[in-house]
C-alpha cells in the first residue's frame, strides 16, 4: 500500500517522534541485500567537518557517546574510522554490534570549491558544445561591471559534441555513429579522462543515445566513470542538465575512492552494518547511489543539522527558528516557519554566498537537486585574518581548516584565524580540549594577532582581536539575512537556534544585530550535525518529464507518467531491502503558464489525477503563483504540468538519544578575563557548567567538551529541561 503525503513539505518536516523508541525496523546490508533477521540498536552518526570530524554512538537504552577529532584531509575517512574505533572502545561494544553508520560528508563539496575534481569530459549533442560555458544570465552583483563569470568546470578541449539528434516528440532525426564513437574513444583516452559526463538533447524523455554512448564507454573504457544526464537529471532545461551531470562526473572518482575507503575501514572494525550518506535534501541514501550520485549529497553535513534543529524546535513547542551552523570553515543558515522546514529545487556551490535563491545566482557552480534551503558564507573559526594592501582588516572566506589549522592550537598555523581572536578575547578557554585532541596556547593566538593585525594597523591587541571578532560576524550575517530579511521575512519574529564549534560564541552578537530576543543553544552543539544524522530516514527523489506537445496533456495520461515513475522508485527501494508496504511516497507536479519558462512545484495529495484532481492542481497553482511572483493571472489563462515529482522515504525506528550535560566539567568558582566590546571593556566573567543556569545574568561563559557557549552583558540564560540553553536579551 502507497501512502500519500498532503504536502511536499510536511512530508519532508516529519519527525515521528512517537517512533523513537520502537526497537529497528529492517535495514539492507551493506550489499543491499534485504535482512531478515533483527539487527543491534547500536547506531553511529559521523559529521566531517573542515576542521574537525565529529562522531556519535547510540546504544539500545539510549546512551549517547561522543568524539570530536580533527579532520585529516585529504583522507578524510581516517578521522572517522579513528573517531568509531575510539567510542566502540570507550563503550566496550564490538563493531559487530553495531546495525547501522549514517555519515555526513565534505568531501564532494570541497572537490568542487577546491577544484579538485577528476579529469572529466563532457559528451554532448552536436552545437552544445558551449552550454557550460554559456550558463545562464546571471550575475550576483547586478552592478558590479567587472564580474567575470567562474570558469567551466570541464574546459572546451574536454568538450566533445556526437553528431546525433532526436526531436522533441522523440523522432530520431540522426542516430549515434560508430564511426564517431571511435573516435570519441581514442580522444578520451589519449587525453587520460577519468570520468565522462554524457548529457544529448531531450535526453531527458528519450534517453536511448545516452545509453547507447554510455554503454559503449563502459565496455570499452572500463575504467572510466560515466554518469549519463537521463540517470542523474532527467528533467527539461539543457544548462541545469548539464551542469548538474558535469559535477556528479567530476566528483564521482572521489566519492567512490571515499566510500570504498570508508567501506574497509569499517570491514576492519567488523562492521558490516550498511553505510549511508546524508543527502542535501535531508534524507540517508546506501552508499552504492551516493558513490552513483554523488551530487545529491553535496550539503549533506549542513541538512542534518537543520534536521536536529526541526525535532528540537518541535519539542521545544517552536514554530518559526533560524538556524546558525558556524564551523570551522564555513557559516551555514537556514530558515524554519510555520514548523516547516524550507526546501529548493536548485543551487550553487563555489560562490562568495552559496545559496538558492532565486534573487540570487551566476557566481558558482549550478546544481539542480533537492536540497534543504541553505544559506552559506566562508565564515568559520578558521577563517583568517589579513590586511589588504591598503591595510584594510579582512576575515576569511579562506580558511586555515584542520592542517595546519588556528595558530593557537601549535599545529603549524603561522597566520591569525577567527579562533585566535576569540582566545584573545577570553571567550574560548585555554588549554586542552576535545578530549585532548587540542591544545590551546593564548600567547601564541596573541603573538599572531599583535603582528599580523594590531601593530600594523596602530591598534591595541584587544581593539584588533575585537575587530577580527566583529568582521567576521559581518560576514555570518549575510547568510542570516539571505535567509530572512531579503526573503521578507521580519528575524524579530523568529528565535535564533545556533550550533557548530564557533556558532554559540558568536550566536547572542549576531541577534542583537538581527534584533532577535531569544536565542536557544542545543546540548552538544558542536557535534550537533552529527546528531541530525540519527533522525533521519532513507529517502530517494526521481521525476519524469510530460512530452512536449501543443495540447493540454490528460488525466490519463498523467496517471501513465505517475505510474511509471511509481514503479522506478519503488523497485529501487525492493533492490535495497525495503518492503512496499514500508515506503510513503509524496507527489507533486513542476506547473506553468503557458508561455512561460520557470516553473512552481506543487504538491498534491489525489490518490490519483482524475478531471477533479486537475482542476485542485489548477486553483493551487494559480494560489501559489500569486504568492511567489505577487499577482494573478486571468482565471482561463492555460496551465502546463511539465513534470511529475516523487520522494519515496522510509522511515528508521531508534531509541531516542538521553542527552545530558555532555561530558561538562565541574567549574564552580571559576573565572576569566573577557573583552565584550569597547562599551563594556574586560571583564572578570564567571564561568557556569550548563546544568546551572537559572536565569543566571550575564556575562557568563559555559565551557562545555565541543564549545563554548557566551552570553554577554545585558542578557541572562537558563536551561530547560532538555539541556537547552535558553538566552535572552534583558529588555526582552
Amino acid at each position: 500500500m502507497i501512502r500519500v503525503a498532503r504536502t511536499q513539505k510536511l512530508m519532508f518536516a516529519k519527525t515521528r517522534a512517537a517512533q523513537l523508541s520502537k526497537p529497528f525496523s529492517r535495514h539492507p546490508s551493506d550489499h543491499s541485500q534485504p535482512v531478515t533477521e533483527k539487527i543491534s540498536a547500536i547506531r553511529i552518526g559521523a559529521d566531517v567537518g573542515g576542521t574537525f570530524t565529529d562522531v556519535l554512538l547510540i546504544d539500545g537504552e539510549g546512551r549517547l557517546l561522543s568524539h570530536k577529532v580533527p579532520s585529516t584531509p585529504p583522507d578524510f575517512e581516517t578521522a572517522v574510522l579513528d573517531g568509531i574505533r575510539y567510542l566502540l572502545e570507550k563503550s566496550g561494544e564490538k563493531g559487530s554490534k553495531v546495525g547501522e553508520v549514517c555519515h555526513g560528508t565534505t568531501v564532494a563539496t570541497n572537490a568542487v570549491l577546491e577544484q579538485r575534481g577528476a579529469k572529466t569530459a563532457l559528451v554532448t549533442t552536436r552545437g552544445f558544445r558551449d552550454v557550460l560555458e554559456l550558463r545562464r544570465i546571471r550575475a550576483p552583483q547586478i552592478y558590479d561591471l567587472f564580474f567575470e563569470k567562474p570558469p567551466p568546470l570541464i574546459e572546451r578541449r574536454l568538450r566533445f559534441e556526437i553528431g546525433e539528434r532526436v526531436a522533441a516528440d522523440g523522432e530520431v532525426l540522426k542516430s549515434v555513429d560508430p564511426v564517431e564513437l571511435e573516435q570519441l574513444k581514442r580522444d578520451l583516452s589519449e587525453e587520460g579522462v577519468e570520468s565522462v559526463a554524457v548529457c544529448f538533447l531531450h535526453s531527458y524523455a528519450y534517453p536511448e543515445h545516452e545509453r547507447v554512448v554510455g554503454d559503449f564507454l563502459s565496455r570499452e573504457l572500463p575504467q572510466l566513470q560515466v554518469s549519463l544526464s537521463a540517470d542523474v537529471l532527467p528533467e527539461r532545461r539543457e544548462y541545469e542538465r548539464s551542469a548538474t551531470t558535469a559535477v556528479n562526473a567530476y566528483v564521482r572518482p572521489i566519492m567512490q575512492s571515499y566510500l570504498t575507503e570508508m567501506r574497509q575501514g569499517l570491514d576492519r572494525l567488523n562492521i558490516r552494518a550498511p553505510l549511508f550518506i546524508m543527502q542535501s535534501s535531508g534524507g540517508l541514501a546506501p552508499e552504492s547511489e551516493s558513490a552513483r550520485r554523488p551530487v545529491f549529497m553535496l550539503e549533506s553535513g549542513p541538512a542534518a543539522g537543520v534536521l536536529a534543529c526541526r525535532l528540537t524546535a518541535s519539542r521545544l513547542g517552536l514554530e518559526n527558528v533560524i538556524t546558525l551552523d558556524m564551523g570551522g570553515t564555513t557559516a551555514k543558515a537556514s530558515i524554519i516557519e510555520e514548523g516547516e522546514i524550507s526546501y529548493s529545487a536548485q543551487y550553487e556551490v563555489g560562490a562568495s554566498l552559496s545559496s538558492s535563491s532565486r534573487l540570487m545566482g551566476g557566481g558558482g557552480e549550478l546544481i539542480r537537486a533537492p536540497t534543504i534551503d541553505i544559506a552559506e558564507v566562508g565564515s568559520g573559526g578558521g577563517s583568517i585574518a589579513y590586511l589588504d594592501a591598503a591595510k584594510g582588516l579582512h576575515v576569511g572566506p579562506r580558511s586555515a581548516g584542520a592542517v595546519p589549522g588556528p595558530a593557537c592550537y601549535q599545529r603549524g598555523g603561522t597566520e591569525p584565524t577567527l579562533t585566535d581572536a576569540n582566545v584573545v578575547l577570553g571567550f574560548i578557554r585555554p588549554g586542552r580540549l576535545a578530549d585532548g585532541e587540542v591544545e590551546v596556547d593564548p600567547e601564541i593566538a596573541r603573538q599572531v594577532i599583535h603582528d599580523r593585525i594590531a601593530a600594523p594597523m596602530g591598534l591595541d591587541l584587544l581593539e584588533a582581536a575585537d575587530g577580527i571578532h566583529r568582521i567576521g560576524n559581518a560576514r555570518t550575517m549575510r547568510a542570516l539575512r539571505e535567509v530572512s530579511t531579503e526573503r521578507g521575512r521580519d528575524p524579530r519574529e523568529f528565535v535564533l537556534m545556533a550550533f557548530g564549534g564557533a556558532g554559540p560564541i558568536h550566536a547572542a552578537g549576531l541577534a542583537n544585530d538581527l534584533n532577535i530576543d531569544r536565542v536557544i543553544v542545543p546540548p552538544l552543539p558542536g557535534l550537533f550535525s552529527a546528531l541530525g544524522l540519527l533522525f533521519s530516514g532513507v529517502e530517494h527523489h526521481d521525476v519524469i518529464s510530460c512530452p512536449i506537445s501543443r495540447e493540454q496533456i490528460s488525466a490519463a495520461a498523467l496517471e501513465d507518467l505517475r505510474h511509471e515513475v511509481t514503479n522506478r522508485l519503488l523497485e529501487r527501494f525492493r533492490s535495497e531491502g525495503y518492503a512496499e508496504t514500508s515506503v510513503q511516497l509524496d507527489c507533486s507536479v513542476d506547473a506553468r503558464f503557458r508561455g512561460q519558462t520557470s516553473e512552481l512545484s506543487i504538491p498534491t495529495s489525489s490518490a490519483a489525477f482524475d478531471e477533479p484532481a486537475l482542476r485542485q492542481l489548477r486553483k493551487d497553482f494559480h494560489k501559489e503563483h500569486e504568492r511567489h511572483y505577487g499577482h494573478r493571472a486571468d482565471s482561463d489563462s492555460v496551465v502546463e504540468i511539465v513534470a511529475i515529482r516523487l520522494i519515496g522515504r522510509v522511515e528508521v525506528s531508534y531509541q531516542e538519544a538521553r542527552i545530558g550535560p555532555a561530558n561538562a566539567d565541574e567549574v564552580s568558582g571559576l573565572s576569566r578575563d573577557a573583552y565584550f566590546g569597547p562599551d563594556w571593556g574586560m571583564i572578570s566573567t564567571p564561568v557556569a557548567p550548563r546544568a546551572a543556569l537559572d536565569g543566571t545574568p550575564g556575562p557568563v561563559l559555559i565551557d562545555e567538551y565541543d564549545s563554548t557557549v557566551v552570553v554577554p552583558p545585558g542578557h541572562f540564560a537558563r536551561v530547560d529541561e532538555q539541556m537547552n540553553i535558553h538566552i535572552q536579551r534583558r529588555h526582552a
